[in-house]
């Protein structure tokens, strides 16, 4: 069946990447959250997706500097309850960090924070940094992330040839004929960020094996459709 994972938790009530927006995606019943991680200067692994959050550039702050709504990986995965969780680990210029943090070093940080709270069986790893994704292969099941404009075929034979679990590409770059392809590789499909009500039924069609969207509630809805679930 399709999963729904919550982009950045259920974030139309509470802000994105917060515990009240994993809490609500507990709540909710979806299937997994997407949730993004980045390295603070003094080694601290908290959740956010810009580089910049209250005025302060994450790399080079201190975690006691950041706002107080900006929690730590630890504090996230422990919100999520017994949920899936996509830890979308980002690094590198193209992720809008000043710097490139060692790909080595910063997936053994991720993996140690995940170990610690005991939820290696309910993680999966992603990055558009796939240095990284290669980085976090001994740590569980890894994805690489595709940007619009990516040419997805190739990044399918990529991922095989590294021994990646899957790939995430976005919603305009993905058609049917490229889920089948990459099923038949052995890799997962988690197709983002995908909303609206048409473009939800035809991933479900497609058989993705995740949907990632900012309107959980809706996505649970239409696979619940007669004929909404067809892997």
């Amino acid at each position: 069946m399709t999963q729904v994972w919550a982009h950045r938790g259920v974030h139309d009530r509470a802000g994105e990447n917060t515990l009240a927006a994993f809490a609500a995606a507990v709540a909710l019943g979806v299937d997994g959250v997407e949730l993004d991680v980045r390295r603070s200067a003094d080694g601290a692994l908290v959740v956010c997706h810009d580089p910049e959050v209250g005025g302060r550039v994450i790399a080079a702050s201190a975690r006691a500097d950041l706002p107080d709504g900006v929690p730590t990986l630890a504090a996230a995965l422990e919100a999520c309850g017994a949920l899936l969780v996509n830890v979308e680990v980002k690094n590198g210029p193209g992720e809008g960090e000043p710097v490139t943090v060692d790909a080595a070093d910063l997936a053994a940080a991720v993996h140690a924070v995940v170990a610690r709270a005991g939820a290696a069986r309910r993680v999966r790893y992603s990055s558009f940094a796939w240095e990284t994704a290669v980085a976090l292969v001994e740590s569980g099941p890894v994805d690489g992330l595709l940007d619009e404009g990516d040419d997805v075929g190739a990044a399918l034979e990529r991922a095989a040839a590294l021994g990646l679990a899957g790939v995430n590409p976005p919603l305009v770059a993905l058609d049917a004929a490229l889920v089948a392809r990459a099923h038949t590789r052995g890799l997962a499909v988690h197709c983002w960020t995908v909303n609206e009500s048409a473009d939800l039924d035809r991933c479900l069609a497609w058989g993705v094996d995740a949907i990632i969207t900012d309107a959980p509630a809706r996505a649970l809805a239409r696979r619940a459709l007669p004929g909404g679930s067809r892997v």
